[in-house]
């Protein structure tokens, strides 16, 4: 069975191996839309303490869950079960969720975050992991620009200062017989440019190549790299926003499941028509043209989180 390319970002920080860790990284976006990282220079402690104080906020009860919620689209604060679907599947997955952006953010018109009263040191972790995971995204979206001879920042620039999601996810454990089939998550493929998902607390995520579910394990200190769709958009296909799933695993029955993604996004003024380097002489590009923000408004709907 295939396994998802591995690698170590402490070679970006010697000028003779980054381009070829540049290439590397292109190659497994390229062949699988995902890789594992390693040598990100995310304090491990950080990554900890933020799932210790998501599990603690997710045991809190319905009532006060609740409290940090209501944002319209489930964009900041608390979404609760049964409410985000994969695209073109009615059966709701079997999660609950937190939405975390830019602090500040409503200077650029998006929602403030909220946190819940009960625990006051979720607010400093969180923010502090936001701003290490867009870190550790623009140095990707940057190596990726350096592998195809892009100019300096062409994929990065249009994230910085990005409307991004850091979201903190709560799988219970799966019943038999769940209803219509549900999963804890659907397959689907992710909205944005890169999602960076730090290590999970079980066993569970298949991505689908040639033909197979193969896991996709990332131990610790590791984080898992996905494209997106608008990487897609913006690469001509070059970089496939590949379908993956969540799923219990036999060995992981009975357990809660807990994963914190980050879903770096491109300010939503960003034209994702391709860029030139990607479109062969002579031929058109794939995808019609649109904004960041018209391509999520339209998926957002279709998913069950519209504004």
């Amino acid at each position: 069975m295939a396994t998802v390319p591995h690698l170590d970002l402490r070679r970006a920080r010697d000028a003779s191996g980054r381009l070829q860790l540049a290439r590397e990284l292109a190659d497994a976006l390229h062949r699988f839309g995902f890789a594992t990282v390693s040598g990100h220079g995310i304090d491990p402690a950080l990554v900890r303490r933020a799932y210790t104080l998501f599990e603690a906020f997710f045991a809190l009860p319905e009532r006060e869950k609740a409290e940090s919620g209501g944002v319209p689209g489930g964009a900041r604060g608390f979404t609760a079960f049964g409410v985000e679907h994969a695209r073109d599947c009615p059966v709701p997955d079997l999660k609950e969720f937190f939405h975390v952006g830019r602090d500040g953010a409503a200077r650029f018109g998006a929602p403030e975050n909220l946190w819940p009263t009960r625990l006051p040191g979720l607010e400093r972790v969180a923010l502090a992991l936001f701003r290490a995971l867009e870190g550790v995204s623009l140095e990707l979206l940057g190596l990726l620009g350096e592998a195809h001879g892009l100019p300096a920042k062409a994929l990065a620039e249009c994230a910085r200062g990005g409307n991004h999601v850091l979201r903190a996810l709560h799988y219970p454990p799966v019943r038999d017989g769940a209803d219509g089939g549900a999963l804890r998550a659907a397959p689907h493929e992710d909205i944005n440019l890169i999602t960076l998902l730090c290590e999970a607390t079980d066993a569970g995520l298949e991505i689908q190549h040639d033909g197979q579910w193969v896991p996709v394990a990332a131990g610790p200190g590791r984080i898992v790299v996905d494209a997106g769709d608008m990487l897609t958009r913006l690469t001509n296909g070059h970089f496939p926003a590949t379908t993956h799933r969540v799923v219990q695993p036999a060995e992981a029955a009975g357990r809660h499941r807990y994963s914190l993604p980050f879903f770096c996004h491109p300010r939503p003024e960003t034209d994702l028509s391709a860029l030139p380097a990607f479109v062969p002489e002579g031929e058109a590009p794939r995808f019609p043209p649109t904004t960041a923000g018209a391509f999520l408004a339209e998926r957002l709907r279709e998913i069950g989180l519209e504004a």
